[in-house]
């Protein structure tokens, strides 16, 4: 029996996926729940199992593109059996464009004498040398696809054929002299870059922050790191980070400040009854903010087991729909990159982000006198909608006090 692949919708609103490898070729066996393709979606990129046991062909889709969810891609046959539309007729997905010349005229030559079967097949397979983005281009520029020639694998028609005739009608220059654009004029956008620079102008532009700054003694937070992390190393195989540590405490301060770690509703401020802390995390298509649930009850060693898992989850480019959702308050350390001190975006619905800086040797006040400790720079970018100055104050205030003397709060 035919099963038909189709670009899966993984979130909701979800229009379209950026196929990013097809990690099974056409003509490969393929057994149901084995990986089939690897997706880019607005928050992350992963993997795509197969339905079906078969074998794959008729696929369409090619790498690099941005294709509508639910449209087929490919097909998974049993051995022996054929496509659909195998025996002459060309049947079109439900919800495809009218039907084209080519379709047209394959339909036509398979309906009419045998002796046309050759030119009927080239006609089939021309359908699939379009890319679904150089379809919907072309249709929106009114460009007849029959008269270009495409310059991706095989002669497919890409999306960049398309965007060169239109620049080249644009500027009154004949399509026979028009080429496509070089790679290196223009650096697009991953589906994650471009959803992180939408919501960070919306926050920007929407939230009204406001920024709360302390420099704090870290002398306490690297002693407690020295102490702790030998134990943490070897009883959960991972070495504790000054990150990790900051995740605990911000967590459990949280919870005697419920506004910090609430969420802004048209309805109203909701109060989240978890503390589930986003760290942000560079990858290299931007920026994901990867969720430790539960840090309020978590112990250290846990904290520093799950960041680890969705540090490498980032780092692969694997991180699940489940490891990006739910935060309720992110931290943002740019201290590894020896950053002093920098001020964050919130994100919606969040009512918060810390931004942490290096820890640096500077000279301080001491007792009267001038000494020099490991400071630490905190920045606090609040909603003022949700929370004042005030109730931000005493939160940094309170945190502040828990990086100075971590083991009153990790007991």
């Amino acid at each position: 029996m035919a099963n038909s692949v189709i670009m899966p919708a993984l979130e909701v609103a979800q229009e379209t996926a950026k196929l990013v490898a097809w990690l099974k070729k056409e003509g490969d066996s393929i057994q149901k729940g084995e990986m089939l393709l690897e997706i880019e979606t607005d928050k992350a990129t992963m993997e795509v199992e197969a339905e079906a046991d078969g074998v794959l062909a008729g696929v369409t889709a090619a790498v690099g593109e941005d294709i509508p969810v639910g449209q087929v891609i490919a097909w998974i046959l049993d051995p022996g059996e054929s496509l659909p539309g195998a025996d002459g007729r060309v049947i079109q997905a439900a919800g495809d464009l009218e039907e084209s010349p080519n379709v047209k005229a394959a339909n036509d030559m398979a309906a009419g004498e045998s002796g046309q079967t050759e030119q009927a097949e080239k006609a089939i397979r021309s359908i699939g040398q379009i890319s679904p983005k150089a379809r919907r281009l072309a249709k929106e520029a009114g460009i007849d696809l029959d008269a270009v020639q495409g310059t991706g694998p095989g002669g497919e028609i890409l999306a960049s054929d398309i965007r060169a005739l239109i620049e080249a009608k644009a500027n009154h220059v004949p399509a026979s002299q028009s080429v496509a654009p070089a790679a290196e004029q223009l650096e697009p956008l991953s589906s994650i870059g471009r959803l992180m620079a939408e919501r960070t102008a919306q926050s920007w532009t929407t939230v009204p922050h406001f920024f709360v700054e302390r420099e704090v003694d870290a002398s306490g937070l690297n002693r407690a790191r020295a102490a702790l992390g030998p134990a943490i190393e070897q009883s959960h195989g991972v070495k504790l980070t000054h990150t990790d540590l900051l995740v605990a405490l911000v967590a459990r301060v949280l919870t005697k400040h419920p506004r910090l770690n609430a969420s802004w509703m048209d309805a109203g401020i909701r109060l989240n009854p978890d503390v589930n802390i986003s760290i942000a995390m560079a990858v290299p298509e931007g920026v994901v903010a990867a969720v430790v649930a539960n840090a309020h009850s978590a112990t250290l060693g846990e904290i520093a087991r799950q960041r680890r898992v969705l540090s490498e989850r980032a780092r692969d480019g694997h991180l699940r729909l489940a490891d990006l959702t739910g935060g309720t308050f992110t931290i943002s350390n740019l201290g590894m990159f020896h950053v002093d001190s920098f001020s964050a975006i919130i994100t919606p619905p969040q009512a918060a982000i810390l931004a942490v800086g290096a820890i640096k040797d500077r000279a301080v006040p001491i007792e009267g006198g001038v000494g020099v400790r490991p400071m630490l720079r905190l920045n606090l970018s609040v909603d003022h909608r949700v929370a004042d100055g005030a109730k931000a104050a005493t939160f940094l205030h309170d945190l502040a006090g828990a990086i100075e003397e971590p083991e009153k709060w990790l007991a």
